[in-house]
Order: C-alpha cells, then sequence, then structure tokens
C-alpha cells in the first residue's frame, strides 16, 4: 500500500495525540478519518477496508472495539451479511 503525507490543521493541544505510538493506532487513526465518509455512504466498508488494506471483518473488529456498531440492518439484511461473512470465513480457513 503506497503512503502519502496529508497536513490537517487541528488545535495545537490535539497535535501530541496524532502522533502514532504503533501501527494499531495508525490504524485506528486511518479508520476513523474513513469512518464518517462510511456513515454518509460515500463508501462502504469493503472500500474503507481496501483502502486501509485490511480484509472487512477486521475494519468492522476495529470499529467494534471504538464503539460503532456495524449492524444497523434489518433482519433480512442481517441474515444476508451473515450468511455471505460465513461463506467467506470458511473459505478463509481453508487456506
Amino acid at each position: 500500500m503506497a503512503l502519502v503525507d496529508v497536513n490537517i490543521k487541528v488545535p495545537m493541544e490535539m497535535a501530541v495525540y496524532l502522533e502514532p505510538s504503533s501501527q494499531v493506532t495508525e490504524l485506528e487513526r486511518n479508520a476513523l478519518l474513513l469512518y464518517p465518509y462510511i456513515l454518509r455512504q460515500v463508501i462502504s466498508h469493503g472500500r474503507a477496508a481496501e483502502i486501509l488494506g485490511i480484509h472487512k471483518n477486521e475494519l468492522i473488529d476495529i470499529y467494534d472495539k471504538l464503539g460503532f456498531s456495524y449492524l444497523d440492518l434489518i433482519m433480512d439484511d442481517l441474515d444476508m451479511e451473515l450468511k455471505a461473512y460465513r461463506k467467506l470465513k470458511a473459505k478463509e480457513d481453508m487456506v
């Protein structure tokens, strides 16, 4: 994945918190920067995961740990998502 430096303006007191202390915090920060676009349905969870270079289920786990729920679906949609997830997970387990 190609990386680029981007300058953003933030309050001075916030700058200290933007220095990633590990790859995990950097990934979380970048995931949080993409979240508003997911929320506004500009991009999907899958596309955001693609941008971050991770699997969709990993991104969903990150958001879940941070308190952002993925499951705002009706039951029929949820059933379809779970079936698709289980199918993909079974394929991953076979590899």
